[in-house]
């Protein structure tokens, strides 16, 4: 019974839609809006997600050229996504604290990161980008329908699940402890992986997966958004170098970010511990058995 529960045939056409479905949203003739810049990354996040699923039922040669057409993709979308994401935090905050930005008007970068682009034909080299991420997702899309995926093991499905939910497990150890950035945002990765690879388990208990994949989402949401203002910290070259040198606007703008941070991450290390405390296993937290052999 657990082959016809798990979403077997499922996995091919999945993979094989994300890769179209991201194909039919690039316009060489255009820079991609920010809808259109997310939504290819997340596509791009789920494509990953499920090649790690079946990594240890392809070759690895295949497993590689495909993990890093999709990684490659996404990040050559990265800069889009941030340059958009960048100006709407700063929109935001200069709604709410109009006093500090009078101060910080004539601050070249946040000036420039709040200049709306005109718009215009791509550059050559965005255009080139763009015609580089199509050229890659067709290619990846052509021979996808060449690589047999029909007789996966449910059962080294699950194994891999399981792998992927002690990975995610000990980036969260990493991250709760050291508190970094770096270590935030790969927890994140992490744990989106998870969240994309539960979808294929729906079935064996739909009611429990759902609510678990509401649960990761939500904590995901709330560590990118803190990941976005760390990113903005990290643009704007902020650093607090003592009184000497202080800028109060600025110093005070980036304690209302760090503030920020914060509520973010009170949201997700309750939820993060009821997911992924030390010693849980993912047969606790689903109800079904991993590996039956």
């Amino acid at each position: 019974m657990l082959p016809d529960c798990i979403k077997l045939k499922d996995i091919k056409p999945a993979l094989s839609g994300y890769i179209r479905e991201a194909h039919s949203m690039l316009h060489t003739d255009a820079i991609p809006d920010e809808k259109v810049v997310h939504d290819i990354r997340v596509l791009m996040k789920k494509s990953k997600a499920v090649i790690k699923l079946i990594k240890g039922q392809i070759d690895e040669p295949t497993f590689n050229r495909e993990y890093i057409t999709f990684r490659e993709a996404g990040r050559k979308m990265q800069e889009w996504r941030e340059t958009s994401v960048h100006r709407k935090i700063l929109k935001d905050l200069r709604k709410k604290h109009i006093d500090i930005f009078t101060g910080l008007r004539d601050h070249e970068k946040i000036n420039f990161l709040l200049r709306k682009p005109e718009p215009a034909e791509p550059s050559p080299e965005a255009r080139e980008n763009l015609e580089h991420i199509a050229g890659l997702l067709n290619k990846s899309g052509y021979r996808l329908r060449f690589q047999p995926m029909n007789n996966f093991d449910p059962h080294l499905l699950l194994k891999q699940l399981e792998m992927t939910y002690i990975d995610v497990s000990d980036h969260y150890l990493t991250a709760r402890n050291n508190l970094k950035s770096s270590d935030l945002h790969e927890f994140r990765k992490k744990a989106k992986d998870f969240l994309y690879q539960l979808y294929f388990f729906r079935s064996l208990k739909p009611k429990v997966v759902r609510d678990l994949e509401a649960r990761l989402d939500s904590l995901a949401q709330n560590l990118g958004r803190y990941n976005d203002l760390a990113v903005l910290l990290e643009t704007l070259d902020y650093r607090y170098n003592g009184p000497a040198e202080a800028n109060p606007q600025l110093d005070e703008l980036a304690v209302i970010i760090r503030n920020s941070q914060d509520r973010y991450l009170s949201k997700v290390w309750p939820e993060a511990y009821s997911i992924f405390c030390p010693g849980k296993k993912l047969t606790n937290l689903l109800g079904f058995k991993i590996l039956v052999i």
